[in-house]
């Protein structure tokens, strides 16, 4: 869904897309490859609606992130003066609301060797060092051309689940992985039309 919204946000934001056949066909191809990819073999589809809203509303968030992002890069700043200062005013946020819910913070915990490196991990490289990749290719390739390759992490999931741990690709998966690359395809196609 954060192609969609994204794509949606670029056109009336950003005035750089429009939405053609050729994306509406890539976007539901990958979509339903990516539900095969993810109900592969469950039989225990269930619908949680707070679950499913909070989804919507992350990649509506992380869209309208990409477009900001591709807003304030056009104005020449850093990349990586952005993201510090993005990461200064989430964390700030994030402590505000922490203060009503009774956090505590214990600086102990970091005497474990465990525990700091962990943190230092999903700080400095799952964290700030990912973000800052994303930034670069969003001030360089767009937001919703950057956004095409998500589509391609449940098939990067699929490809080292078979190279890691030796899984047999099932039959739904290998559809989904296949329709999740033509829906890929097809958004490049349409920027491929639009720039050439």
């Amino acid at each position: 869904m954060h192609r969609f919204f994204t794509a949606i946000l670029s056109h009336f934001i950003l005035k750089e897309e429009t939405l053609n056949q050729n994306f509406i066909i890539g976007f539901m191809a990958a979509m339903v490859g990516i539900m095969l990819i993810s109900f592969n073999g469950s039989s225990n589809f269930k619908l949680n609606p707070l679950g499913d809203i909070l989804a919507l509303l992350a990649a509506l968030v992380w869209a309208v992130y990409s477009i900001l992002t591709k807003r304030i890069s056009d104005y020449g700043y850093s990349t990586i003066q952005v993201t510090r200062r993005t990461f200064m005013y989430g964390v700030t946020f994030m402590f505000l609301t922490l203060i009503p819910l009774g956090f505590k913070l214990d600086l102990g915990r970091f005497s474990n060797p465990i525990y700091l490196g962990n943190i230092l991990f999903l700080g400095l490289g799952a964290s700030a060092l990912c973000f800052v990749t994303w930034n670069m290719a969003v001030k360089i390739l767009g937001a919703v051309k950057t956004s095409i390759y998500i589509y391609i992490v449940p098939v990067v999931t699929v490809v080292t689940s078979i190279i890691v741990l030796h899984e047999q690709i099932t039959l739904m998966a290998f559809i989904g992985t296949v329709l999740t690359l033509i829906g890929l395809f097809l958004s490049q196609k349409r920027e491929v039309q639009k720039n050439g």
